[in-house]
């Protein structure tokens, strides 16, 4: 595995592990609310990030793409994929707004303010960088992703080794919850790799066609794609071992870390905000991006409307927001990955016949 194999596993992972990850949130309504069978879920997720990653690099290297969109037309035609494109760019907005109640959520959950006060802080932060341009704050707070994540896996560990109910009572407990998003396992486990493929598409296709060397960039997303399967398991696990005490919690990992340590529970909000911070500018400067060129005077104000809007959306709360934004985005993923798996077949379907024609002809 190369250079360009690792940055392009590090990247997928990098834009797939956001705010709603480090906060337990997703993968609790997607894998551990399921019980035991969650375990199986998020090895099926595991392998479609994978196998859906491995298309995808690969494809964008081949086209030399510099956008997306290049893909989505060779996947679904010029009219279809330009209307796919505005469907994903409306579900990345709806991820901001997820964001903002995810900020309303930690300083709730640590400080004891009111949910509106950390999402205004958020809508204030997320404005004044898409609108004054304050890029090196993007850059600082994209330290604290590798951190963050060692804090989750750390805490989670820890949270493993340290269960005090039997598995028994576990299942109960996680099996009762109706805080699901959706009514059978495998499913969630689908829906919950659709949509994360579906966040991460724009970013990966462009990072893909940085790179020459389809292999490398193939390699890259297999990587990358089981590098994910085995943080989302490992979180998973952490949290089915103490889902007797996470009951109607908004952020699981923050809880867990408060039962270790109060100042690591500080640490951890300050980091999860830091996280969500990141989130919430990257979808919303994705969604304005599409309706107006960046830095421009009409960017500004989509950025600011559209922050303003998903200020009063973002009042709904966090954990109904994730259970509702999340899995529709999901079913548009399952688009976009029925296109990548029908693209596929088609295209080792057209290496069988150059091979079988080869063949014929040296007879």
């Amino acid at each position: 595995m190369n250079k360009q194999s690792i940055q392009i596993a590090l990247a997928y992972m990098s834009v797939v592990i956001g705010g709603g990850f480090a906060s337990g949130q997703e993968v609790l309504q997607f894998f551990t609310h399921f019980g035991v069978i969650g375990v199986a879920g998020t090895v099926i997720s595991a392998l479609l990030f994978a196998f859906i990653g491995m298309q995808i690099a690969r494809m964008s290297s081949k086209m030399q793409a510099d956008s997306h969109k290049q893909v989505l037309s060779r996947l679904f035609g010029a009219k279809a994929g330009l209307g796919v494109d505005l469907v994903l760019s409306f579900f990345l907005f709806g991820v901001g707004v997820v964001m903002l109640a995810g900020s309303g959520s930690t300083l709730s959950q640590q400080f004891g303010l009111p949910p509106l006060a950390g999402a205004i802080l958020l809508t204030v932060l997320a404005v004044l960088t898409l609108c004054l341009n304050v890029k090196r704050i993007i850059h600082l707070i994209s330290v604290v992703m590798p951190f963050l994540l060692t804090m989750v896996l750390l805490i989670t560990a820890y949270s493993i080794f340290n269960y005090n109910a039997p598995l028994e009572t576990l299942e109960a407990v996680a099996t009762s919850n109706t805080d699901k998003a959706s009514s059978n396992w495998f499913l969630s486990a689908l829906l919950y790799a659709s949509f994360n493929i579906a966040v991460g598409f724009p970013m990966l296709a462009v990072i893909g066609g940085l790179t020459k060397q389809p292999k490398a960039a193939a390699i890259g997303g297999v990587v990358g794609g089981l590098g994910l399967g085995a943080l989302i398991l490992t979180l998973n696990v952490g949290l089915f071992a103490n889902i007797n005490q996470l009951q109607g919690v908004e952020l699981p990992t923050l809880a867990l870390a408060g039962r270790i340590a109060p100042w690591l529970s500080v640490l951890m909000s300050l980091s999860l905000i830091c996280m969500i911070y990141s989130t919430a500018v990257g979808m919303f400067f994705a969604f304005s991006a599409r309706f107006a060129r960046p830095e421009t005077t009409r960017f500004k104000l989509v950025s600011l409307v559209s922050i303003l809007i998903g200020l009063g959306l973002s009042q709904v709360g966090f954990t109904k927001l994730v259970g509702t934004v999340y899995p529709l985005l999901g079913y548009v993923g399952l688009a976009l990955i029925l296109a990548i798996a029908f693209s596929w077949i088609r295209g080792r379907s057209a290496d069988a016949a150059a091979q079988k024609a080869e063949l014929e002809a040296s007879l």
